[in-house]
């Protein structure tokens, strides 16, 4: 393969343009290595015009060497082809092909697990759904290690023949700790899931065995308030790490039977049948971005946030809560003021009154919400004892 690197001529090919000195000798190192490697000059054309020349190794190596067609893959694994890539796109994955020769060794034992799946008597539609899920939070998870990886690696700087083997090299040991890191992630959170499956008696729950339709359980909105302003004065990076502490204390509060749900941009959505516990969460983060808005360490100093809590109907999909519980909750966060936290009637009844203590508000009507809905604001009774005794 060498010799076919030997016949390219990179400079001719305006794969050298601009470049002079040390920049064009470690562009030219680098280009000879890929071609060596088989890279095609397409390839390499399309890496340079994308800025990303350097992690093209790193990313050959997350794909691995094309071996197979699609049908190949579906007649070795035994899964049809229409399911396969039914599953594929599911995962987010964009399907080749069927004469195209894509597929890897990683490919076809990723097919090969979906037998087993299958054959264990997963319905390929609960699957798919299943599937779905895996990849919105993959894609998170894969945007957030991209840039730690960019931080880590390429950060640096240094001649781009240098970065690339870094990034190789770095990026390429962190890989191999990925896989035993999520499923320990995974086995943990599936174990809590487990401990906590089962809603209330008084919320009509099934238990672990019953169908993940619908309960009754509390939800909770939190957001950032002034977010939008916040977009305008602070630079992408800044406005990131905001929202990133907000994840970190939502994340921080949520244990127990309480669930962090979603983080929706400015806003963390979380879930409990335990009402209580899912109030003394709700109060837990809003002391602790409190203290953040008020930490003179802090570059961005995380704003006030506000909460509201709703308690009724609602299903679970992929995850996900659904229903008027969850509508209401939304609406209920959007009418509470910064740094307050804002229940529904249903709420307060379910709510340990040893521990909180409740005000009336006045009644409201909530877009989206049929009739108007009373509200209270909640707050731990040792705090509203303390300010009545002050």
């Amino acid at each position: 393969m060498a010799a076919v690197s030997e016949r390219i001529d990179f400079g001719a090919e305006g794969l050298l343009d601009g470049l002079e000195g040390e920049e064009r000798e470690s562009r030219l190192a680098l280009l000879e290595r890929l071609a060596a490697d088989g890279v095609e000059l397409d390839e390499l054309r399309s890496a340079i015009a994308d800025g990303r020349l350097a992690l093209l190794p790193f990313e050959r190596m997350l794909s691995g060497r094309p071996r197979y067609t699609t049908v190949e893959v579906a007649e070795r694994s035994g899964v049809p082809i229409e399911e396969l890539e039914r599953q594929w796109r599911a995962s987010g994955i964009a399907v080749p092909g069927r004469d195209e020769v894509v597929m890897g060794a990683d490919d076809l034992a990723a097919a090969d697990r979906m037998r087993e799946i299958l054959d264990a008597g997963i319905d390929p539609d609960q699957l798919a759904e299943l599937s779905r899920t895996i990849a919105v939070a993959m894609s998170q998870f894969a945007a957030a290690s991209r840039q730690v990886v960019g931080q880590a690696f390429v950060g640096a700087g240094g001649a781009e023949d240098e970065v690339s083997d870094r990034v190789e090299r770095g990026a390429g040991e962190l890989i191999h700790t990925v896989g035993p890191t999520l499923d320990y992630i995974y086995r943990l959170h599936l174990r809590e899931q487990l401990r906590h499956a089962a809603f209330d008696e008084e919320g009509g729950g099934g238990g672990v065995g019953a169908p993940p339709a619908a309960g009754v359980l509390a939800i909770a909105f939190a957001d950032l308030v002034g977010f939008t302003r916040l977009g305008e004065e602070l630079p992408p990076e800044d406005l990131g790490r905001v929202t990133g502490r907000l994840e970190a204390h939502a994340q921080e509060v949520a244990h127990g039977p309480v669930r962090l749900v979603k983080l929706i941009g400015d806003a963390a959505m979380l879930a409990s049948a335990d009402t209580t516990a899912l109030l003394e969460a709700l109060h837990e983060l809003l002391e602790r971005t409190g203290e953040a808005s008020t930490d003179g360490d802090e570059d961005e100093p995380i704003p006030l946030i506000r909460a509201g809590c709703a308690y009724g109907p609602a299903f679970t999909r992929g995850g996900d809560y659904y229903g008027r519980a969850v509508n209401l909750a939304s609406r209920i966060t959007g009418a509470a003021r910064p740094g307050t936290i804002l229940v529904s009637a249903e709420v307060r009844e379910r709510a340990d009154e040893e521990a909180f203590r409740f005000s009336r508000a006045r009644r409201r009507r909530l877009k989206g919400i049929s009739g108007s809905v009373d509200l209270y604001r909640c707050r731990r009774r040792e705090d509203a004892d303390e300010d009545a005794g002050a």
